[in-house]
């Protein structure tokens, strides 16, 4: 069955196109991620799934129902914000319990729905706090733990992670992957963070100026983007882009190389000299200056005793280079 689906959806403000055409399908049980810079509509097309924005033309239907003007609150979706949305005179268990009370659900219900809750989110020690006692992580936890006592079709996640720090940022992703195994439930998840991206989904939405650039899973993404703008923003550190490269191009096209499949070698196609070194302890990165004035970015595994100035030649696969045509779109080799 599909959880959500999506039908030339398109959404304006005044004279101002935000969204544009934009069709798409979630399976049940998929974990969907929507990335891509800011401004490109990735927030504002999932507050139209949500009902908190109303599409200017096109089609929402979850669980095969058209929803359109069906209210947020009857959509079947629940949904985490970056901000924690919690009570502050609430406890922990009342926060988590509000929404079922106000659905009028037995009190047996939801005991047995957030005593479920606590348990799966390790909050039991906290379920007598209010906010204020608790950390942003736990904070999170608590209203992670709001959305799935409702047991909706679908979970909505908006920048969860972006008030959080680097350790509780990568703590908080590992869990709600765990949560998405144990419940199997349909997720859709925004961020402007590729590496929540390609750790979390097991599909990527790619957005850019309210289109959809590119949809497929991380590494189908990773190693076979359709055009430069997916292939630069996918990637840590990001695609090298070269005009000058050492193989044959198309008029005004663009050599694409990631900085791992950069290798430094006696004699190569690209000569240049070190601007910058990052060591990284695991990872070295190398700044790079062609004899063109083109900068680039050589990942090294492992650690490396390459010192700022160094007059170096580099080479690479060609199988594994990717050719973008003046258009910007991929070249198939």
């Amino acid at each position: 069955m599909t959880a959500l689906t999506l039908t030339n959806i398109n959404k304006s403000f005044g004279s101002v196109e935000v969204l544009k055409d934009i069709n798409l399908t979630v399976d049940d049980g998929e974990f969907v991620v929507f990335v891509g810079p800011s401004g490109c509509g990735k927030s504002t097309l999932l507050r139209v799934i949500a009902g908190l924005e109303d599409a200017t033309s096109g089609t929402v239907s979850i669980g095969g129902d058209v929803v359109n003007n069906v209210p947020p609150a009857k959509r079947g979706i629940a949904m985490v914000f970056q901000s924690y949305a919690l009570y502050p005179h609430l406890s922990v268990r009342d926060n988590m319990a509000l929404g079922l009370k106000q659905e009028k659900q037995p009190k047996s219900v939801i005991d047995e729905r957030v005593g479920k809750a606590v348990q799966m989110l390790d909050l039991n020690d906290y379920i007598d706090r209010r906010p204020s006692d608790l950390s942003g992580g736990q904070r999170q936890r608590v209203a992670i733990g709001r959305a799935i006592v409702r047991e909706p079709k679908l979970f909505l996640f908006d920048e969860p992670l972006s008030n959080l720090d680097a350790a509780l940022r990568m703590n908080t992703r590992i869990e709600i992957a765990e949560l998405h195994r144990t419940l199997s439930a349909s997720m859709i998840y925004v961020t402007h963070d590729q590496t929540e991206a390609m750790t979390l989904a097991d599909k990527i939405v790619v957005l850019r100026d309210g289109r959809v650039e590119q949809v497929g899973s991380p590494m189908e993404l990773y190693n076979n983007p359709a055009n430069r703008f997916v292939a630069g923003f996918l990637g840590s550190p990001a695609m090298n882009f070269l005009k000058s490269a050492p193989i044959n191009l198309p008029k005004n096209g663009t050599l694409g190389v990631r900085p791992e499949h950069l290798k430094l070698v006696k004699k190569g196609r690209i000569k240049g000299h070190v601007t910058h070194v990052e060591r990284l302890g695991g990872d070295t990165n190398l700044l790079v200056s062609t004899e063109q004035k083109e900068a680039l970015t050589v990942r090294l595994f492992g650690q490396d005793s390459t010192a700022i100035g160094a007059n170096i030649e580099l080479d690479f696969d060609d199988q594994r280079a990717f050719a973008f045509d003046a258009d910007n779109n991929r070249i198939s080799h």
